[in-house]
């Protein structure tokens, strides 16, 4: 497979072609295998049936997650069964031609097993005599409450010592470990430094901040129609009362109560840790992308503020932002009132970050699920916007099922995958069933542009020669495309 680099703010791989992928999550978060169990149990069940299936269907890359505690379940001593599991996936996906990044993911912390958290071992746990909680309203919940998941957050940024030895130097360890192990993969794209970090004990501020912002605007601004908004919430019809929010403005007036506190998080805390998560990787490796992500608060669209990974007073040189947005509505059965308006005013707040950046993006998670097809126009919506920014993503995340989900009709669709030269732009016409793809191209190539198409085609117009190869039974090929320098655009008719 070739080396994939960052090159101003796209991917390229190295015959010099702009990329651009198609993924999804593959993500064991453990699970308590036998009541009584003190710590999670890791299969990876992601077996060569499911990648080669990803592939036939057009996804190119996967994000997969793994765990501090299920690499370093004791200090220092690393899972080297854990991580053969992780090789397996990995191999898998080199042989059907697809990209993995390891994640090192996270949700409230870690350490327990009777709770949605995972991430850290329990003797990571610095919760200053604080008890984890059961969850009982929402997997979130410890984020705006929980004593606990706060002291541990506010002691690994502050660097606490455990048996003499700072927290950090443990976490960076533990990466040096893994990136040792997977840095010459053939398939390796990158390091997802840590999974929605989050701010500790001023994390539980900003909550409330939020209640308290959400409560003003609902008893002040005429957008919230005063008195008919706290009729409808008094009546039960909360999707109504949160219709005002569907405006772009008032959702972030809103949300810039968090402002103060998220920026002096990534300034402070974060930027520091990434600094010095990525240097450790880098003194292992070369190799592989540095992924730097938002914090769990800028997924609602309070601004990212954390400068490029630097160190040694120098700019990270393969670096990229892997930003993360959801729809209030995600993990309910509402979903299908998923407002595009909102979640496309959060992600142009990542595309200003991406500029101050000047790094390329992969979104690392969005999405949702609901019943039926009528929240499907949010997806496309998604995608659509993805692709005007000439972004790759990767869906939240597969779960049993999802291949004979409705949102495959979404998700499995024609995009570009390497192409000679600079993307002017591409775009998927769902009404007129057109797909078109323009670039520039800048100097002569020895391979060609390709192009998943997710069907069978009726005709196809394009500056150049062509072949499609078909792939798997579903009618599904890639269309290599020779071409020469100057503009040229593809489309395809179905």
């Amino acid at each position: 497979m070739l080396k994939i680099s960052t090159f101003e703010k796209k991917f390229i791989d190295s015959e010099g072609r702009e990329r651009i992928f198609n993924g999804v999550n593959l993500c064991d978060k453990g699970y308590q295998k036998n009541p009584g169990d003190k710590r999670k149990t890791y299969e990876l069940n992601f077996d060569e049936n499911l990648i080669s299936t990803l592939s036939e269907n057009g996804f190119n890359i996967v994000r997969l997650g793994l765990t501090w505690d299920a690499v370093e379940p004791e200090p220092e001593k690393y899972d080297d069964e854990y991580l053969d599991k992780v090789q397996k996936v990995a191999d898998l996906c080199e042989k059907y031609g697809i990209y993995f990044y390891l994640d090192m993911h996270q949700d409230l912390y870690g350490g327990t097993v009777d709770t949605p958290a995972d991430g850290a071992p329990a003797w990571a746990c610095l919760t200053d005599g604080a008890k984890f909680k059961p969850t009982r309203f929402v997997w979130a919940e410890g984020y705006f409450w929980g004593k606990a998941i706060h002291n541990c957050f506010d002691n690994f940024w502050a660097d606490k010592e455990y048996n003499g030895k700072p927290l950090q130097t443990y976490f960076c360890n533990m990466w040096k470990y893994v990136a040792e192990r997977f840095k010459d993969h053939p398939a390796l794209f990158g390091f997802d430094l840590l999974n929605e970090p989050f701010p500790g004990t001023d994390g539980g501020k900003v909550f409330r901040k939020l209640i308290a912002s959400v409560a003003k605007t609902v008893l002040t601004d005429k957008r919230c129609k005063k008195g008919w908004m706290l009729k409808q919430l008094f009546s039960g019809n909360v999707i109504r009362c949160l219709e005002p929010f569907n405006d772009p403005a008032l959702f972030r007036k809103v949300t810039s109560a968090g402002d103060e506190l998220i920026r002096k998080f990534d300034v402070g805390h974060y930027s520091k840790f990434i600094n010095k998560t990525a240097k450790a990787i880098r003194e292992v490796t070369d190799n592989g992308i540095i992924i730097m992500e938002n914090s769990y608060y800028s997924n609602l669209g309070i601004p990212y503020s954390t400068p490029a990974v630097n160190y040694n007073g120098e700019k990270e040189k393969q670096l990229c932002f892997a930003p993360h947005a959801y729809d209030l509505m995600v993990d309910t059965p509402a979903y299908k009132y998923a407002s595009n308006s909102r979640v496309g005013s959060i992600f142009d707040e990542h595309k200003r970050s991406q500029e101050r950046l000047g790094v390329p993006v992969i979104v690392g998670e969005w999405g949702g699920q609901s019943e039926g097809t009528d929240w499907l126009y949010h997806i496309e919506y998604l995608l659509d916007k993805f692709d005007s920014n000439r972004w790759g993503q990767t869906y939240w995340a597969y779960y049993d099922g999802l291949l004979e989900n409705p949102i495959m009709t979404c998700l499995r669709r024609t995009a570009p995958v390497a192409v000679c030269g600079n993307i002017v732009e591409y775009n998927l016409d769902r009404e007129n069933d057109i797909f078109s793809l323009t670039y520039e191209q800048n100097k002569e190539y020895s391979v060609p542009t390709e192009i998943y198409v997710h069907k069978p085609f009726k005709s196809i117009e394009c500056n150049g020669e062509y072949t499609a190869e078909p792939i798997g039974e579903n009618g599904a090929s890639m269309l290599k495309i020779t071409s020469g320098i100057g503009t040229n655009k593809v489309v395809i008719k179905f």
